[in-house]
């Protein structure tokens, strides 16, 4: 089954459908399955008093409270049902993380495929069972979280009815420094509660995608964006297009590269057996009678003669007929 990738628009549309579509069309053509945008109701998410994070008030203007900095990227249902359309249009997969009540049944009224619930939402319990009780795949990312919050979610997904889940490996913090990703922690998790997992990548650059690939992610989740340098929140910590094509293309190849595990010659190189292995050779001119000694045979390419492992099994036989030097020994 192939790596699931989600191209993360967030709210690098800015409010704007336009670069909404933009964004859509961007993702396509990088090759992503899906892409993923952010529902809500403003009011219902952040209240007045709620203080903006660091590292939005540095890509932000500061005189604006997280609630102004958030309606500014709000788009309407109608919006998203148009956003749902042009997806299927471009037959991509729309997805959209809810952060309200009334968000939640507006994307179900879509029916989206699967869910994810975002890491600020993993200890939100009737979130949780709202999300659970759809019944449908969701992903579960869990960004400034311990073992006991994941477990608690999982518990709480699990007994109201949530359909298959995949745990996603988070840092929130936009960018995520190299030295707080802790991939490794992602196999802590897998191994734990014997579940699928991913990585929701935080960081600059493609390289911690691509290795969370190679250490088993199912799904990968990558912000992007159309100009790094466009104002809003998460830019800066976004891929642009060109970014997002070669992490697609390396994750593709690093899946690919994985294989089965069964180690056994690759079909490519089963033709340069015999080039690269060796044989057992006359290592001078042998008579028909003599006998194969250690001086009078030695080891040599191409492979298609008696191998080597048979050493021992010739030192000590007759020649049964006249050998040229280089030639290949018969018994």
């Amino acid at each position: 089954m192939s790596v699931f990738i989600i191209a993360e628009a967030g709210v690098n549309h800015n409010g704007n459908l336009n670069l909404a579509k933009e964004l859509i069309d961007v993702a396509k053509e990088a090759g992503a399955d899906a892409i993923k945008f952010q529902t809500f109701i403003s009011e219902k998410v952040v209240s007045r008093y709620a203080p903006k994070a660091g590292y939005q008030n540095i890509y932000t203007s500061s005189k604006e409270s997280q609630l102004d900095m958030v309606k500014k990227l709000e788009l309407s249902f109608d919006q998203f049902r148009e956003l749902d359309k042009y997806c299927k249009s471009k037959e991509i997969e729309f997805l959209s993380t809810a952060f309200d009540s009334i968000s939640i049944d507006f994307l179900n009224s879509l029916d989206m495929k699967r869910w994810k619930i975002p890491s600020g939402e993993i200890t939100n319990l009737p979130y949780l069972i709202k999300i659970a009780k759809l019944h449908k795949p969701v992903f579960l990312s869990t960004g400034m979280s311990t073992m006991e919050d994941i477990k608690a979610a999982l518990s709480i997904l699990k007994e109201n009815g949530a359909g298959d889940i995949t745990v996603l490996h988070c840092t929130t913090e936009y960018p995520t420094p190299f030295k707080d990703v802790n991939l490794n922690a992602m196999n802590t998790i897998m191994k734990m509660f014997n579940i699928p997992v991913g990585y929701s990548d935080h960081t600059k650059g493609i390289e911690v995608s691509i290795a969370a690939v190679a250490l088993g992610a199912t799904i990968i989740e990558k912000h992007f964006t159309l100009d790094r340098n466009m104002e809003g929140p998460d830019h800066k910590a976004s891929l642009e297009p060109h970014e997002l094509k070669a992490m697609i293309s390396a994750i593709r190849n690093v899946e690919a590269s994985l294989g089965s595990g069964v180690k056994k010659p690759a079909p490519s190189e089963q033709k340069n057996m015999t080039i690269a292995r060796k044989s057992i050779v006359a290592n001078c001119k042998i008579k028909k009678g003599e006998v194969f000694t250690e001086n009078n045979i030695t080891v040599k390419r191409p492979g298609n003669g008696i191998s080597p492992m048979k050493w021992f099994e010739v030192i000590g036989q007759v020649a049964i007929r006249d050998f040229e030097e280089d030639e290949l020994i018969e018994l």
